[in-house]
């Protein structure tokens, strides 16, 4: 008889068990509910860069797809333009419009000194995806460029810039990339200034 008792009590130990793990997954799924409010789909990134680019291309769609791959959902985007040149050093000079999941947005610059293996002249379009802001505050500083992560396909190009947790992926696409490999930093700053430093 007392072994029959304990027996249920492990049944029903290991029955309350398997409930609470049979919970977790559907707790972490009403996360990501929860998160969808905080960040922006694929779905409605294809459809903001369809818009400012005018067209979704295949390298931009597949750009876009790497971006996601590699660190998943935005919850901040920069829409501008930039215009730069390069040989051997070079200069990036931008401007556009901050777009926030939550929060305000606003209008912000860019200017940049490159060095390395880099060539070339552009004035372009760049939707820049941005993942773990907290406030627009913090985009106000130096981003380095992340060593090797130029990545270009079909016409355009993606790349990272990282300063602590904030991880910043510009896109670009048409004639004019530039190419090759940099290295340097990108400055956003509140107002335009012509010294790229």
């Amino acid at each position: 008889m007392s072994r029959f008792e304990l027996s249920r009590r492990d049944i029903l130990t290991g029955a309350a068990a398997a409930a609470t793990l049979a919970a977790l997954p559907s707790q972490g799924r009403a996360a990501g509910k929860d998160d969808d409010g905080k960040t922006f789909s694929k779905n409605e990134i294809m459809q903001k860069a369809e818009g400012f680019f005018g067209a979704t291309t295949k390298g931009l769609a597949e750009v876009i797809e790497k971006a996601f791959a590699d660190h998943g959902r935005p919850n901040a985007l920069i829409l501008g333009s930039e215009a730069g040149g390069a040989f051997v050093v070079g200069v990036r000079f931008g401007e556009g419009q901050l777009e926030r999941k939550q929060g305000a947005g606003r209008k912000l610059y860019w200017q940049g000194p490159s060095a390395g293996f880099d060539f070339g002249g552009n004035a372009s379009k760049v939707f820049t995806l941005i993942y773990h802001l907290n406030s627009a505050d913090e985009l106000f500083q130096r981003f380095p460029g992340v060593d090797g992560s130029l990545y270009v396909v079909a016409g355009a190009s993606l790349n990272y810039q990282q300063s602590g947790k904030i991880i910043l992926a510009p896109i670009r696409t048409g004639v004019g990339l530039r190419a090759g490999a940099n290295v340097g930093y990108v400055h956003y700053t509140r107002e335009h200034s012509w010294i790229p430093l």
